[in-house]
């Protein structure tokens, strides 16, 4: 299959948008709310979020390139383009509800319905790329680590 350089960096820019808005949503309360915070002792340093999520949302632009190129194939186009885009929106929603909102308990639930919805995602990207599947694992973990982080957050306060 030919490479679509236009494709790729569209797919990719798609995630990193994503993550720029969520930045923004953060950016103030991680300097002001989130430090008064009581934190559990696995708690990441700050600096570590923004290297993890911007890997990981290169990583999704590929998967989501990986669909995209055998678009023509999917049975389910349409059903596909919906998950991708509701994990893309829950993930977005997260950083609203949790440092723009200060809603820990709304962000706990919510990152459990994200972490489905991801897997889902993942499970449905697999069956049309193998690798696009794959790709979705360190997202699955990281998401995985952050839900518990955040019920530890939300028990301690």
């Amino acid at each position: 299959m030919k490479f679509k350089p236009v494709a790729f960096i569209i797919n990719i820019a798609i995630t990193l948008g994503i993550g720029a808005l969520g930045g923004w949503a953060t950016a103030q309360s991680v300097k002001t709310w989130y430090p008064t915070l009581h934190k559990p002792s696995f708690n990441p340093p700050n600096w570590l979020f923004a290297p993890v999520w911007t890997s990981l949302y290169i990583l999704i632009g590929i998967a989501a390139y990986l669909v995209w190129v055998k678009r023509d194939k999917i049975e389910h186009l349409p059903r596909t383009v919906a998950i991708y885009f509701i994990q893309l929106i829950l993930n977005l929603a997260w950083s609203f509800i949790f440092f723009y909102l200060h809603e820990i308990g709304f962000a706990l639930f919510e990152i459990i319905l994200l972490l489905m919805v991801i897997i889902a995602n993942a499970i449905t990207f697999y069956k049309i790329d193998r690798w696009a599947g794959y790709l979705f694992i360190p997202y699955i973990l990281w998401v995985s680590f952050a839900s518990f982080l955040t019920y530890n957050i939300f028990i301690l306060n």
